[in-house]
């Protein structure tokens, strides 16, 4: 009596093209994704009742409570904002800026900043407020 051989048969699952497309995807969502550039600033924000939320595409200028100017992430001197803020307005497209300014910030602070914004170019100069979440 003979006894057939059962061939041994590669079991084995090839995964290369779960990979590829794993990576595909990875690369999509990393370059679809928008990203909130929001400075990790410790800002108490002023309230408004007609507050509207803000494009993500605009150029923005923050103010701490030491009246500290941060532009982009970035402490600028007030002297300097004027010509950043133009750099940015070229090179980026958007004539927008929102002003994100802590409440307990000078008054003054605020308008040299919102007046260097203007000069620099700006036509639409915004100031962020509590319910404004963009």
């Amino acid at each position: 009596m003979r006894y057939l051989k059962k061939r041994d048969r590669d079991t084995s699952i090839d995964i290369s093209p779960l990979i590829d497309m794993v990576f595909i995807l990875l690369i999509f969502f990393m370059v679809s994704t928008t990203f909130v550039k929001d400075m990790k600033v410790d800002i108490q924000r002023p309230s408004a009742s007609s507050a509207e939320r803000a494009s993500t595409k605009v150029v923005r200028v923050n103010i701490d409570r030491s009246g500290t100017i941060f532009l982009e992430g970035v402490s600028v001197k007030p002297w300097m904002l004027q010509s950043r803020v133009r750099e940015l307005i070229r090179g980026g497209g958007s004539k927008a800026v929102l002003v994100i300014v802590d409440s307990r910030a000078s008054v003054s602070n605020l308008v040299e900043v919102v007046d260097q914004c203007r000069l620099a170019g700006a036509e639409d100069v915004a100031v962020a407020t509590e319910k404004e979440a963009g």
